[in-house]
């Protein structure tokens, strides 16, 4: 029997989100009240199932998103997420299936681009996804990084004060969008992000625990930064404190408020261990402390992944660093994005439109979704056979007109 794949109806949603569960190994008993909130905050125009039988056996579902790209102006998106296949079901096209259908309507409806988080590396590339952003989490010695235990304050006349949940829903929205407008690659965080990041709003299968909140005032008063940190608590064989804390979120608009409050969290006493969570892979933290070796990475891998819908789009709304142009011959599997293009691009604005004249970079779609906000080097595609250059040095002219001076960071999980 042909297992069908369509939009879930509204009567159909506790059932999906039984086979969600199920493809996230969590309990697939989904209480009514975790049904009712993703009835109130999820499209269900934008749901998708597998149902065999009448029971659902595959899950996928994206919403609306604006990225930032480099230049810092928000382009729109469609945000893959809730993505499984039951163990029952697997290797029978069923992800295809439905990432051709969200993709094509994503197409339709005039995206400029796809993103998802990829839990395993090799799904997402043969749909013509690229990795655009990779993070980097650090663990800190405090003991052995060399700041001064007696830390009182920043010394720069700004000031460091714990705040509650209510305050960051308050505070959290407007620090984000000014880091959002400078940061290529993060993305919109609305009210609902900030009520459950604040406990305000719980599901079932992530009970809440309180974090401690803080924020990095100006010597002027303003908000330019806010750290979210939660501790376990451990004395230790000798009964001498061995606590961590873990960082859960991070915003700095300035590198003043960035310094100050990983100062801070590295002073909390009885704290000899930080987590940093999940940062850009060229984040000044381990530069801050007096011994860098002191923060040592534990993870650093791909996080976002970038399909590109419409390249002339796509391509006129970042920003160039130096003039050059560029013709690229894209292909696209998918036929939704395929084609030969010219950019020609300078620090003034960039004009891309579809050309006849010959290549300079074949390339597929994948791997200019890894070089669009500036992560991948064009050059180091080359060296894979991942590009083929059509005209000599075409790679170096790729990587001075894509690459930027810091690398793009997505700060959320979606």
């Amino acid at each position: 029997m042909t297992v069908d794949v369509r939009q879930i109806t509204e009567s159909e949603l506790p059932d999906w989100l039984r086979a969600l569960a199920t493809g996230f190994l969590r309990s697939p008993l989904v209480p009514a009240e975790d049904v009712a909130q993703s009835r109130e905050r999820k499209d269900p125009t934008r749901i998708q199932g597998a149902f065999d039988e009448g029971r659902c056996v595959a899950t996928f579902r994206s919403f609306a998103q604006e990225l930032t790209v480099v230049g810092g102006a928000p382009v729109p998106a469609s945000a893959v997420s809730n993505v499984t296949v039951s163990p029952t079901h697997r290797r029978r096209g069923l992800l295809s299936r439905m990432m051709d259908a969200d993709l094509r309507a994503a197409k339709e409806r005039g995206d400029v681009l796809s993103t998802l988080i990829a839990a395993e590396y090799p799904i997402y590339g043969r749909y013509g996804y690229g990795p655009a952003a990779s993070s980097t989490e650090w663990e800190i010695d405090v003991p052995r990084a060399g700041l001064d235990p007696r830390w009182s304050g920043p010394g720069d006349g700004g000031r460091v004060d714990l705040v509650d949940g209510a305050d960051v829903r308050k505070l959290g929205p407007e620090l984000h969008d000014r880091l959002r407008a400078a940061q290529p690659g993060a993305i919109g965080r609305d009210a609902y992000w900030w009520q459950t990041n604040t406990g305000q709003v719980a599901m079932s299968y992530a009970p809440w625990s309180e974090p401690y909140y803080a924020v990095y005032r100006s010597a002027s008063g303003e908000v330019e930064g806010m750290i979210v940190y939660k501790s376990d608590d451990n004395w230790g064989d000798a009964k001498q404190p061995l606590n961590k804390a873990t960082v859960r979120d991070m915003i700095a608009v300035t590198p003043a408020a960035e310094r100050a409050l990983w100062h801070f969290v590295c002073s909390v006493d009885w704290i000899t261990t930080v987590r940093s969570g999940l940062r850009a892979s060229d984040d000044l933290l381990p530069l801050l402390l007096p011994d860098p070796r002191a923060a040592r990475i534990v993870t650093q891998a791909d996080f976002l992944w970038v399909r590109l819908l419409d390249v002339v789009r796509a391509l006129e709304a970042r920003t160039y660093a130096v003039p050059a142009s560029l013709v690229l011959e894209v292909h696209d599997a998918a036929g939704l994005a395929g084609g030969r293009f010219r950019l020609a691009a300078s620090p003034d604005g960039a004009v891309c439109e579809p050309s006849a004249e010959s290549a300079d970079l074949a390339l597929d779609v994948r791997e200019l979704g890894a070089l669009y906000l500036g992560e991948e080097s064009a050059v180091r595609l080359l060296a894979l056979g991942r590009v083929v250059e059509e005209s000599a040095g075409a790679a170096v002219v790729a990587d001075a007109l894509f690459r930027t001076p810091r690398r793009p960071w997505c700060p959320d999980i979606f």
